[in-house]
């Protein structure tokens, strides 16, 4: 490239990226077993050239393209390796192995963001309830007072409590697709 022993150009090694880039593609490619991950450690390598301050000569651009190339397929193996590690220490603390099958402590997401939805749901229900069925279900379901303690709390009947409750329940059941919770 520069053959007077001066610094590299930065455009000339990018130069000698994009000639090379394909074949730095199969390179990644053959060891990575994935197009995928090699793109992607392509354009690191991309990255990384175009962001180089070369203060010394580099005589060899391609060999320099495919070390880099092959340093930054290491870091991200290492890292992978790390990654999943930790990820497997975690979820070891997480679950729960029973006949053979792991069973998980907390939802999968999936299960977390339905449960929210359904929880929405349910709350708005609560909020269009009439306001003296609404007192009488919160008093008793999420206040934990039996229907007697709701009625002398309300100054009704222990007989209206139980319509109250009954007609908030099939409210509830209505709306969220009629299964229970």
């Amino acid at each position: 490239m520069d053959g007077g022993g001066g610094p590299e150009r930065p455009n000339d090694l990018l130069d000698a990226y994009m000639a090379k880039r394909d074949d730095l593609v199969r390179f990644l490619t053959a060891r990575l077993r994935s197009a995928t991950a090699a793109e992607d450690l392509v354009q690191d390598l991309y990255l990384r050239v175009a962001g180089l301050e070369l203060t010394e000569t580099v005589d060899n651009p391609s060999a320099y393209l495919y070390r880099l190339a092959s340093n930054l397929m290491l870091d991200r193996l290492r890292s992978d390796r790390r990654s999943g590690a930790r990820d497997a220490s975690w979820l070891q603390t997480r679950t729960v192995e029973l006949g053979g099958e792991s069973i998980a402590d907390e939802p999968s997401p999936e299960q977390a963001t339905y449960s929210r939805q359904r929880l929405a749901i349910a709350a708005r229900a609560i909020n269009d309830l009439p306001p003296k069925t609404r007192r009488a279900f919160e008093l008793h379901k999420l206040q934990g007072m039996t229907q007697e303690e709701t009625a002398q709390a309300l100054g009704v009947s222990r007989k209206t409590v139980e319509k109250q409750i009954s007609t908030a329940l099939q409210r509830l059941m209505s709306k969220l697709g009629g299964a229970a919770t």
